[in-house]
């Protein structure tokens, strides 16, 4: 899990230095004068007043508002916020863009440093993000004073940032065949299943208190549909038609249930699964007023996944839950000497 550092959003990050301190690392969902159009969209104001210091350093509410579209990407899309999720966005914003400072304070404090060949690598890939040479000069004027070294002091911010989270998180957190093989062995409740059943369905679902007559032309229209699933011979041809003719929730994913909880399904379903075979569908299945057809992609019955089925799927989520691990141990372990005044 590394801090992407595609330089269209390293720059972004600069965007409100306030007396000369670069702004948070995480990338940001915009470039250039975009934030400012973002930031309106979301009705909140941005004003550059500082809403942390973190040892002294002013991030600001630029800052922030960035890093909140960075964990919900979709405000624009939406006008804003939503307003009963606001306050925990903006509560994980602030927690993020102090970690992101911390970071970066330590791997000063270590000494750590960026060869210029790789700024000059980062700048030429952030140029490439601008149609034209005017309008990266435009970006300069109007977000960096017109100064490349304080676009470089970004992107140095940035880099270090990446630097010090890949030796302190990214290359810990490996996890090895045997590690996973070993948490396999010892987590054996966590790889038994039951019975499982693969199916797609079509569903012809008449109105609620419909009457007769509308139950006797949901019937017949349910055996025209059983037909013309009985010609189909695949899972595409099956799903099309679904999509076509089914009133269920699934019929927008091609009627796919994919792997459904025998315990979880109508009896009448599951009896019908267990007599049949891969590939076969259902005659119909009549399950209050409402008709049901299903295809039989697989049946799996109660057991449980074998090391080699199930390796290269651990390994990563293994992974994951290490690299947070050592994440949140690293954020412990830089705010336990830190000055962080939140205003």
């Amino acid at each position: 899990m590394k801090y992407s550092l595609y330089i269209c959003a390293v720059l972004v990050m600069a965007l409100s230095c306030a007396s000369g301190q670069m702004v948070s690392s995480h990338t940001p969902t915009a470039i250039g004068s975009e934030v400012t159009p973002l930031a309106s969209a979301a009705g909140i104001q941005v004003t550059g007043k500082p809403v942390v210091r973190v040892n002294g350093v002013a991030l600001t509410d630029r800052d922030l508002v960035r890093e909140m579209f960075a964990l919900f990407p979709y405000a624009k899309l939406h006008n804003g916020f939503p307003k009963e999720q606001e306050p925990a966005i903006r509560s994980g914003a602030l927690e993020m863009i102090i970690f992101e400072e911390l970071v970066y304070q330590d791997a000063v404090r270590h000494k750590m440093t960026i060869a210029p060949q790789r700024l000059d690598k980062e700048e030429t890939k952030f140029k490439r993000q601008f149609g034209t040479q005017a309008e990266y000069n435009q970006f300069l004027a109007s977000e960096m004073d017109g100064s490349k070294a304080k676009l470089r002091q970004a992107m140095k911010r940035s880099l270090l940032i990446e630097a010090l989270l890949n030796t302190e998180v990214d290359a810990k957190s490996a996890v090895s065949l045997s590690e996973a093989r070993a948490y396999y062995n010892t987590h054996p409740k966590a790889f038994e299943h039951g019975e499982n059943v693969f199916i797609q369905t079509i569903s012809i679902i008449p109105p609620a208190n419909a009457n007769q007559e509308t139950l006797k032309e949901a019937r017949k229209r349910a055996e025209n549909v059983l037909q013309q699933a009985k010609a189909t011979k695949t899972y595409k041809e099956f799903g099309l038609l679904a999509e076509q003719q089914s009133d269920d929730d699934y019929h927008v994913s091609m009627g796919d249930h994919k792997a459904a909880d025998s315990k979880k399904l109508p009896p009448e379903i599951v009896n019908a699964a267990r007599a049949m075979k891969i590939d076969q569908v259902s005659d119909l299945i009549q399950l209050g007023s409402a008709y049901t057809i299903f295809r039989l992609n697989g049946h799996v019955m109660p057991g449980k996944v074998t090391f080699e089925e199930i390796k290269k799927e651990l390994i990563p989520n293994l992974q994951k839950e290490k690299y947070e691990k050592l994440r949140v141990a690293l954020g412990k372990r830089l705010r336990q000497n830190a000055k962080i005044e939140k205003l």
